[in-house]
């Protein structure tokens, strides 16, 4: 039997994963790669042919514009390494995690996010939300915060990608 808040926690899972669903087929390359304004933070192809994400250390102020490929790689990188930290692996460090080249790529590795995220979800039992787990914070919190922080920033990311899709497709309808 699983608790109420686990039953909230999975609804609300699913309610922002629909959201996803209307944004992420009407993707592009090129949307992916528009940067909104000079100095945008991007995927961007290294010497070594891996697609690296702009970062620094401390989020300058004011906080750059971000491009859809940054915010898939890093729903990619976030939800991954709670993934590996809710099965007790050591989740791979920021500068390990790579855009995956290409918006058809980035979907997919979402949607295979989403499915492992959804069979976690309902192998929870009620117990497992009082579980002590570190990730994303360096103190151990119950699971349940990790899972809400998730949802969040899941929500957040989807948003943030629906949006600038939609300013990409009206700069385009300006020429």
């Amino acid at each position: 039997m699983t608790s109420n808040h686990l039953q909230t926690l999975i609804w609300q899972f699913r309610l922002t994963w629909r959201l996803a669903e209307v944004h992420l087929p009407a993707l592009t390359d090129e949307a992916c790669l528009w940067e909104p304004e000079p100095g945008s933070w991007s995927v961007r192809r290294s010497a070594d042919g891996n697609w690296r994400p702009d970062w620094a250390e401390s989020e300058p102020d004011p906080p750059p514009t971000i491009t859809i490929g940054w915010l898939t790689w890093h729903i990619i990188w976030w939800w991954s390494g709670l993934l590996a930290a809710i099965k007790n692996e050591v989740p791979i460090p920021r500068e390990e995690v790579f855009w995956p080249g290409s918006v058809d790529s980035a979907r997919r590795r979402l949607e295979a996010l989403s499915a492992e995220w959804g069979e976690v979800l309902s192998r929870l039992e009620e117990g497992d939300l009082e579980r002590q787990l570190a990730y994303p914070w360096t103190e151990p919190r119950p699971l349940s915060l990790a899972l809400a922080w998730c949802n969040s920033e899941l929500m957040k990311n989807v948003a943030e990608i629906g949006y600038v899709r939609l300013l990409f497709e009206a700069s385009r309808r300006g020429k």
